[in-house]
């Protein structure tokens, strides 16, 4: 067994040797060497995928492949001039779709740099910040609270270190480590001197020797085993349904009239490809590309406005986006608390409180947090008379940060924390007067002076001291302290913070809702606070949730609770999740707005995980969508950016699916009553390549702000409600097309493929612009590089039957009565599609 697999078991100094590296880690030349012979510190395929790789992919669809199968196959039966021209086309189809998604993949490739999960190392001696991919085996790494682990490592010297495993071992609270040696036989759980990745850092902070990294990490063999891949969004499991639904038709389709033309004497290998090519011709190929497309360029335009998307998908969400979950802090107040007094349990002023919490808060080495900071700034204290001795550093469970202090020969433990948490630790209160009195008789007096405070906007923390002296003979050294000490505390008094509402805060939740988007407001504050936040910033004041309460109730009775409160105050960091799942089996697409180590869980659960880029790590690494400014107005715009994009991907869908279900559907009606296939399979193609490249401007497209005003979702029994009504009406045009050519120009087969060729292209580009929009033709313009696509596939189409291209393609050319009589029809359907379309939105709700 190679000893690095127990190297928990083994001392620092020998872990060092077997990673050939050093305290002072590793150079750069090694670093690069050695990322190239372990590959990137990642659990997903980080190489860019090739040029050559990205073209292949264009065509590994099923149906694409027995296409070119059949073409090949066809040049042994003396057929090759029709094998090339399909083999041809389904190549400048793939090209197309290659450069639309490598531009897209590059254009990604550029916004995922900015906001990258950076791991401090040593390098050279030197502290660096590099991206979390490019840390390799024997790093040094330099972590604290809020950090990801970027490997498996052994830890060298820790100060306070306390880590989340539950991602990884389950393990609700956090777990303590430090330096040591183990057995080798010591469960992952126990091992306080390892560190794993996919976990994080709470509190504390620490260097550590990486000793494995990627799929050779724990979590990396776990993910293995699993094969992990990310849920699908809401929009991703509709186009699965979508794609199903329309294999479904192709299937029955192909196989009626491959037999139909089989029992009517036709060849074999003809009617063969030209099943083929109605298959390839009701299929949107194209629309992997345009999603592709339309999600990256959704992506620039966001990060244009301070949005950065790190999961394409996610931007469908957001556009979906109908209840918006967020904290307070920050968000809807300025984020910089400040301190606006420090009074006793008599609720006067006092410096006694004021000094206990300046000397908490200077003294803390563990979990960076802004109170402290503003405890710090607002009055300053000569400390220097009390010695540290030890500290027991704030986690999100016990709520506290407790520090023992020496002066002279006085030990003394303060504390200071949440309110309820510190008084739960208390036995005893402190008068104004210096007297310590009995808690229990004054805990009605404390909660109503909380109460005070927090209808007037502030949040209480509260600070507890106790002597440490008294205990002495109990403890062998005095020196040093646990969690288990903090008891029999006396309750000194409270500190009254307050953050004041952005400006403007007001309106942009207003906007939101405008937006169809319901923002709820989650927050460990008490609900006092909460309350009088809400009063401020304009949130209606419906039933508020208190922690305790979510605690009581069953996640049934939950799902009514929370579709009816907008406020859930006094919450624990694990409750924010149970809130998110609850909203979403209530019915919602949920966004959650969170930048705290205790928010990946909720990140996760929700359909759009936003943060922000100063979050700790933990929580950007979780998220889909990363704002560069922790400010709601960003997210209105990104909101409108998300909807612009999802609704040009639906009009792709739309568009694509009513044509071509249309042509195919009057191309295998008729050709049961033809002696001849109405169209050869590489006229087939060469329709559907034509009409596809307008569509792929459609990102560019103008959206009705209609579309931008509410959220929506991919609707599959829209979507096949659409393409049925639209698909028909098409036809309908077709047999009036077959009719005009059989009648009035008794047409040939050459000009019959030719006639209806034009008629199928031209009528399907023209109808983009009616069906675009659910407002009229003439009130909403296409965007100019639609339009222009559009116009040119109509004048290529009417100039390909005059060329030697139309020649060999079998296209002659037609007299100019026919050309007028087309013409009409075109006219004809494009008014009947806008009636038709205003009926159609009349009637179905989308």
């Amino acid at each position: 067994m190679n000893p690095q697999s127990t190297f928990w078991s083994l001392s620092t100094d020998r872990v060092l040797q077997q990673t050939r590296s050093t305290a002072a880690g590793l150079s750069r030349a090694d670093a690069k060497q050695r990322l190239s012979q372990y590959g990137a510190n990642s659990l997903k395929q980080t190489h860019k995928s090739s040029a050559l790789i990205l073209l292949l992919n264009q065509f590994k669809s099923p149906i694409i492949l027995i296409l070119i199968f059949a073409a090949v196959l066809s040049i042994f039966v003396q057929d090759a001039a029709s094998a090339i021209i399909i083999l041809t086309i389904v190549l400048i189809s793939g090209l197309l779709g290659f450069w639309q998604e490598k531009g897209a993949s590059n254009a990604v490739e550029k916004l995922l740099a900015l906001v990258q999960v950076k791991a401090t190392v040593l390098r050279d001696g030197q502290s660096q910040e590099i991206p979390t991919e490019e840390v390799v085996p024997g790093d040094i790494i330099v972590l604290c609270a809020g950090k990801n682990i970027p490997g498996d490592c052994l830890v060298l010297e820790s100060k306070d270190l306390s880590v989340d495993e539950a991602a990884l071992t389950g393990e609700t609270y956090p777990v303590d480590k430090l330096s040591g040696v183990l057995p080798a036989v010591t469960g992952l759980g126990q091992r306080t001197n390892s560190l794993y990745m996919g976990t994080n850092v709470i509190s504390g902070t620490a260097k550590a020797v990486v000793v494995h990294t990627g799929k050779e990490t724990e979590f990396g063999k776990v993910s293995e085993r699993l094969k992990l891949r990310p849920p699908e969004t809401e929009f991703e499991r509709g186009l699965s349904k979508f794609g199903y639904f329309l294999m479904e038709v192709t299937l029955i389709l192909v196989v009626l009239i491959f037999v139909a033309n089989v029992y009517l004497h036709r060849p074999v290998l003809e009617s063969f490809l030209f099943s083929l090519a109605l298959a390839v011709g009701l299929t949107p190929q194209l629309l992997p590309a345009i999603v592709s497309v339309n999600l990256a360029r959704g992506a620039k335009k966001m990060a244009t406005k301070q949005v950065i998307v790190k999961r394409l998908p996610a931007i469908e969400n957001f556009g979906s986006m109908n209840v918006f979950c967020t904290d307070k802090t920050g968000t809807l107040t300025e984020g910089e608390v400040k301190i606006h007094s420090a009074v006793d349990v008599e609720g006067q002023e006092s410096d006694r409180v004021l000094l206990y919490a300046y000397l908490n808060a200077a003294s803390e080495s563990g979990y960076v947090n802004p109170i402290d900071a503003a405890i710090r700034e607002h009055k300053k204290f000569d400390i220097s008379s009390y010695q540290k001795l030890d500290e027991v550093p704030y986690d999100f469970n016990r709520k506290r940060l407790s520090i023992l202090f020496k002066k002279e020969k006085t030990h003394l433990i303060v504390t200071k924390g949440a309110l309820k948490n510190i008084l739960d630790v208390c036995s005893s209160v402190e008068t104004a007067d210096g007297k310590t009195i009995d808690i229990v008789d004054q805990q009605q007096k404390l909660h109503q002076e909380a109460e005070d405070l927090g209808s007037k906007g502030f949040r209480a923390l509260g600070v507890a001291y106790r002597d440490f002296v008294g205990v002495a003979s109990q403890n062998e050294n005095r020196d040093s302290f646990s969690k288990d000490d903090e008891t029999n505390m006396t309750f000194l008094g409270y500190l009254a913070l307050f953050d004041p509402p952005k400006a403007g805060i007001a309106d942009t939740l207003k906007e939101l809702e405008l937006l169809g988007v319901t923002p709820k407001m989650i927050t460990g504050d008490s609900k006092a606070v909460a309350i009088s936040i809400i009063q401020q910033v304009g949130l209606p004041e419906q039933k508020i949730l208190t922690g305790s309460e979510l605690e009581k109730l069953s996640d049934e009775a939950l799902i009514h609770r929370v579709q009816e409160t907008n406020v859930f105050a006094e919450v624990e960091p694990n409750q924010k999740e149970r809130i998110i799942i609850a909203l979403k089996k209530a019915g919602n697409v949920v966004g959650y707005l969170g930048d705290g180590i205790n928010d990946a869980s909720a990140l996760h659960a929700a359909d759009v995980g936003i943060s922000v880029e100063s979050a700790v790590d933990v929580a950007k690494e979780a998220a889909d969508i990363v704002l560069m400014e922790k400010d709601l107005n960003v997210l209105v715009e990104g909101v409108k950016e998300g909807r612009i994009t999802f609704a040009n991907t639906l009009k792709y869908v739309f568009m694509a699916t009513s044509a071509n279900f249309g042509n195919m559907f009057s191309m295998a009606g008729i050709s049961l009553f033809l002696p001849f296939l109405p169209l050869l399979p590489s006229q087939i193609l060469l329709t559907n390549l034509l009409t596809d490249f307008p569509e792929l401007t459609i990102a560019t497209d103008r959206v009705d702000k209609e579309l931008v005003n509410k959220p929506r979702r991919m609707d599959i029994k829209f979507i096949r409600n659409f393409m049925i009504v639209f698909g028909l009406l098409s036809s309908i045009f077709d047999y009036l097309t077959f009719g005009a050519l059989l009648l009035l120009l008794h047409a040939q087969p050459e000009q019959f493929r030719t006639g209806w060729f034009m008629e199928s292209v031209i009528s399907a580009s023209m109808v983009v612009l009616v069906i675009r929009t659910r407002q009229s033709i003439f009130s909403s313009k296409p965007g100019k590089y639609l339009l222009s696509a559009t116009l040119a596939t109509v004048g290529v189409t009417m100039i390909i039957p005059w060329t030697p291209l139309g020649t060999l393609l079998g296209f002659q050319p037609l007299p100019l009565s026919f050309m007028l009589v087309l013409g009409a029809i075109v006219i004809f359907y494009v008014t009947a599609a806008e009636n038709v379309k205003r009926v159609f939105y009349q009637r179905v709700k989308f």
